[in-house]
């Protein structure tokens, strides 16, 4: 007789908790829209969002944000996050204060 395995399952959740679930991504999706195309027009500086990233941006990737940034395209943005030691894979709330700091070094000293 085989042992029969057992799957972990999520706990059920409401259809309110599903729909304020739905309603805080939708929010996080439109304002990081926003601040992408507020970095393309030059409204808000990298630096700003890096040195205090608002809530929203935190679990976003920091090559995403970096990517919205005028001229910057993937190999750039890849670039400067290989010359600070911080992998592709980081998000903005996990950098480190000294990897947080080097990056913003980078940016104003060019």
């Amino acid at each position: 007789m085989s042992p029969t395995k057992t799957q972990a399952h999520a706990p059920l959740r409401s259809l309110d908790q599903r729909m304020d679930a739905l309603k805080r991504a939708n929010d996080v999706r439109v304002r990081r829209a926003k601040l992408k195309k507020d970095l393309k027009e030059g409204k808000v500086r990298i630096e700003q969002i890096l040195g205090n990233p608002p809530e929203y941006v935190s679990t976003a990737k920091v090559i995403d944000i970096l990517m919205a940034v005028p001229k910057f395209g993937r190999v750039k943005a890849a670039r400067f996050l290989n010359t600070c030691r911080i992998s592709q894979s980081k998000t903005v709330g996990g950098l480190s204060d000294r990897q947080r700091a080097e990056l913003i070094g980078l940016f104003n000293s060019r």
